[in-house]
C-alpha cells in the first residue's frame, strides 16, 4: 500500500487531497470505513492540475533543498541539536532542565507570530517541528530562535 498526499511538493495542504494505491481488498476495507463525502471537484481538478505542473514541483524542490539546509545550517550555529532530513521539515530538539526547553522555545516563538509544532503526542517533548517557508519566514524563525537562545537566564 502506497499513501501521498498533495500537502508538500505541490503546495496543496488546505485541500486536505491525497491519494491510495493499494490491493483491491484493501481499498474495499477502506471504502467502507471512510466519511460519506469525497473529495471534490475543485479539489480533484487542482490534483490533476498540479501533478503536470513540472515546473513547479522542481522549483519547490529546488527552494526545499537549499532553505532545509541552510535552516539546519544556522539553527545547529545556536547550539541546538536538529535531526537531518529528506523532507520539507527539520526537528529542532531543545535542552531539558533549563528555560530553554521545547515549551519555552514554543511559547517565545508564538509571542512573535511563529508557529513550530509541538510535538508530545509523538513522545518527543524536547524538540519543534519546523516546516520550511518562504526566506522570509526562515530567516524570521532563526532570528526569533537566536534571541530566544541568547536571553539571560
Amino acid at each position: 500500500m502506497v499513501c501521498r498526499t498533495f500537502s508538500k511538493i505541490y503546495g496543496l495542504a488546505a485541500l486536505r487531497l491525497g491519494w491510495l494505491f493499494a490491493p483491491a481488498h484493501v481499498v474495499d476495507a477502506l471504502n467502507r470505513i471512510r466519511g460519506p463525502f469525497n473529495v471534490s471537484q475543485p479539489a480533484i481538478a487542482a490534483g490533476v492540475a498540479a501533478t503536470n505542473d513540472v515546473a513547479h514541483i522542481e522549483t519547490a524542490a529546488e527552494h526545499n533543498a537549499f532553505w532545509l539546509g541552510w535552516l539546519r545550517r544556522e539553527i545547529a550555529k545556536l547550539g541546538l541539536t536538529v535531526t537531518p532530513s529528506a523532507a520539507n521539515f527539520l526537528l529542532i530538539h531543545f535542552p531539558t532542565g533549563t528555560n530553554r526547553g521545547a515549551e519555552e522555545a514554543d511559547e517565545f516563538l508564538r509571542s512573535r507570530r511563529l508557529i513550530l509544532r509541538r510535538l508530545e503526542p509523538y513522545s518527543l517533548s524536547s524538540a519543534l517541528r519546523l516546516t520550511v517557508g518562504t526566506e522570509e519566514a526562515n530567516r524570521l524563525v532563526v532570528a526569533a530562535l537566536a534571541a530566544f537562545m541568547g536571553r539571560a537566564e
